[in-house]
């Protein structure tokens, strides 16, 4: 059996080759697109004792490092943290992004911190959105005791960061603002941060650390002056 002859179309091989020229040529000044993810603020954090140092991952103190008996990162996930009924989730580049509703922000619980060596608590985080009324009230837990009014610390340094403003807050719990020296003498369950008092707020919480003080003159001296007594009342008069 005979093939079918090939037919040849004069002219139509320089044709195709021009072509294939020409969509080369054109892909070579497409733009390539890539998707990207959010950077990270470049705006350093704001000045005070505690910063977080990305090289070590660790914390320091007046410059000084910083030993932690527990630290979270939330590198991908809330670490166990949660809500009442604000929103928590993983943030886009590293961190826990917090919508407040609720000021309630709890660590897991079981602990197991002896508050008597590890009396430092740090906190690092990021404003990204205003909110109403900062709080900033770092309740706790122990064998013997909830979150009660009566036990919580106050920053002593960090408090109240602006838009787009990433601070480190210091907790001197040696020091607390009430029911001192329940903490140093306890050993410690579940820590509780109260961010704001009224919703609105959103936050990235970066790393938060409970750790040994490795500088307590330098704390103490940081801490508010304990109120003055009331005088004694002069007695009635007959």
């Amino acid at each position: 059996m005979e093939s079918a002859p090939v037919i040849r179309r004069p002219g139509l091989g320089p044709a195709i080759a021009v072509v294939a020229f020409a969509a080369a040529l054109a892909g070579c000044h497409r733009p390539t697109m890539k998707a990207q993810a959010p950077a990270e603020s470049a705006a350093p954090d704001r000045p005070g004792p505690a910063q977080w140092n990305a090289a070590s991952g660790a914390f320091t103190l007046n410059g000084k490092p910083v030993t932690a008996v527990k630290l979270w990162t939330f590198d991908g996930s809330t670490d166990g943290f949660t809500t009442a009924r604000s929103q928590i989730t993983p943030a886009a580049v590293q961190g826990a992004t917090m919508t407040v509703v609720d000021p309630i922000l709890r660590s897991p619980k079981g602990l197991n911190v002896p508050g008597g060596r590890y009396n430092l608590v740090l906190i690092r985080l990021t404003r990204l959105a205003p909110g109403a009324l900062w709080d900033g009230a770092l309740h706790y837990t122990t064998g013997t005791h909830g979150e009660e009014a009566g036990y919580f610390g106050k920053p002593v340094a960090g408090a109240d960061p602006k838009v787009g403003e990433t601070t480190t807050l210091v907790y001197d719990m040696a020091h607390q603002k009430r029911g001192g020296p329940d903490w140093t003498s306890s050993t410690i369950d579940q820590i509780r941060l109260d961010i704001e008092d009224k919703p609105g707020g959103v936050f990235v919480i970066r790393q938060v650390a409970i750790a040994e003080d490795p500088d307590p003159a330098a704390m103490a001296a940081l801490a508010p002056p304990s109120p003055a007594p009331k005088p004694a009342e002069a007695p009635a008069k007959p």
